[in-house]
């Protein structure tokens, strides 16, 4: 990919990026930096690399799958101030 000014300009339109004169030239320059690291990783060699799910091959804990305590609404609204036909009471705070 070409760097040049017009390049520069139309990324800057789709970024929708207003640059100064001044600013162009240090962008232009960070823009070639990153272009070029990028041509440089896409010609690194995979093939002897396995793909990864984590870098540092953890495995997720399972618990055990045993049965607990179903409903516990019943005992939960029982702890409420104010409770009616299964469901909190709160104070109005919008009229």
């Amino acid at each position: 990919m070409s760097n040049d000014t017009a390049t520069l300009a139309h990324l800057c339109r789709l970024a929708r990026l207003r640059l100064d004169p001044e600013e162009q030239e240090p962008l232009a320059r960070d823009l070639e930096r990153t272009l070029a690291l990028l041509d440089e990783l896409a010609q690194a060699s995979l093939e002897s690399v396995s793909p990864l799910l984590h870098p540092l091959g953890l495995a997720l804990p399972l618990r055990a799958d045993e049965a607990r305590e179903g409903d516990l609404s019943e005992s939960l609204l029982a702890l409420a101030p104010e409770g009616r036909g299964g469901y909190f009471l709160v104070p109005r705070v919008i009229e």
